[in-house]
């Protein structure tokens, strides 16, 4: 449970921080930020780590790192969610 208040804390920091309502990157930018994607290495562990979670069988050192992908990946659709809005706004 401490885990899952810590990844919502940090949740909400980045929230504030990116403030994805505000549409404020340049077009260029916002492009960019819509380029970045997990490589495949990294999705097959999130994958096989997913796997592992469901199976029950994960180690502490895994959840951390299954955490810390989760945390990440969110931060990411933060961004992205920027850049959409900026592009929007951009073409309006």
């Amino acid at each position: 449970m401490a885990t899952t208040r810590i990844v919502s804390r940090d949740a909400l920091i980045l929230t504030r921080l990116v403030n994805p309502n505000r549409a404020d990157l340049s077009p260029d930018a916002a492009r960019a930020l819509l380029q970045l994607e997990f490589d495949k290495e990294d999705r097959d562990r999130m994958h096989l780590l997913s796997e592992k979670a469901q199976e029950g069988t994960l180690l502490v050192e895994e959840q951390q790192e299954m955490e810390s992908y989760r945390r990440i990946g969110y931060f990411l659709d933060l961004l992205r969610s920027k850049a959409r809005k900026t592009l929007k706004k951009s073409k309006s």
